[in-house]
């Protein structure tokens, strides 16, 4: 009796394609679950987390190795990069995507505040910190990909609608997670990433064309 995949007519390599990305996104899961942990945690247990945004930061920053690890992780020539090279991109990039984190999020924190105070009082302030914001974000996640922060500026600007479609689909990770943890988290996180990281490639490519 054949086998019913002997029936569909698929390439191999598209087999492959498919089966190597599989194999990335649950391991890039797997390290966001590991490093997310202790903020899931806390997240289930407080019922108001936006009331200690400190605490929940300093939570959180362990994410900043496990994204970059993730970045280099997709870029890696091997169809199916064994799992150590993950752990090991987190550690190697770890020091460098603390500090951006720290930062990023220390500006973040501040624009929000601001938006909040100027939201009342000067209303015609808020948009151009909207602005701001949105571009620290995305200087963060092209510096997490493992671009300089002058080119991830750059880059993020140059190609603002990929860098809004890369916002727009971790907003929505964000929303399936919270809503479904268990299966959110087993499926939806790496492959935003992945989203993530083929707009900082495509954009960066581009620049350095326009720029060899």
């Amino acid at each position: 009796m054949t086998s019913p995949l002997s029936r569909v007519n698929v390439r191999a390599d598209l087999w492959e394609t498919l089966w190597s990305f599989a194999h990335r996104v649950l391991a890039v899961n797997l390290l966001l679950a590991i490093a997310g942990a202790p903020l899931m945690l806390a997240l289930s247990l407080v019922a108001s987390p936006w009331q200690y945004p400190i605490f929940f930061g300093l939570l959180a920053l362990p994410l900043a190795p496990a994204v970059a690890a993730a970045f280099g992780y997709y870029a890696d020539d091997d169809p199916r990069p064994p799992l150590p090279v993950l752990f090991r991109l987190m550690w190697s990039r770890g020091r460098r995507s603390l500090l951006i984190a720290v930062v990023a999020g220390g500006l973040i924190g501040v624009l929000v505040a601001d938006i909040k105070v100027l939201a009342t009082s000067f209303p015609g302030a808020v948009p151009p910190l909207v602005v701001l914001l949105l571009l620290v974000a995305v200087t963060a996640l092209n510096a997490l990909a493992g671009a300089t922060v002058r080119l991830a500026i750059y880059s993020g600007v140059r190609g603002w609608g990929l860098s809004l479609l890369s916002l727009g689909v971790l907003a929505v990770a964000l929303v399936i997670v919270s809503q479904a943890p268990l299966v959110g988290l087993a499926i939806v996180p790496g492959c935003a990433l992945w989203v993530v990281h083929t707009n900082s490639q495509a954009q960066l490519a581009r620049i350095v064309r326009r720029f060899p």
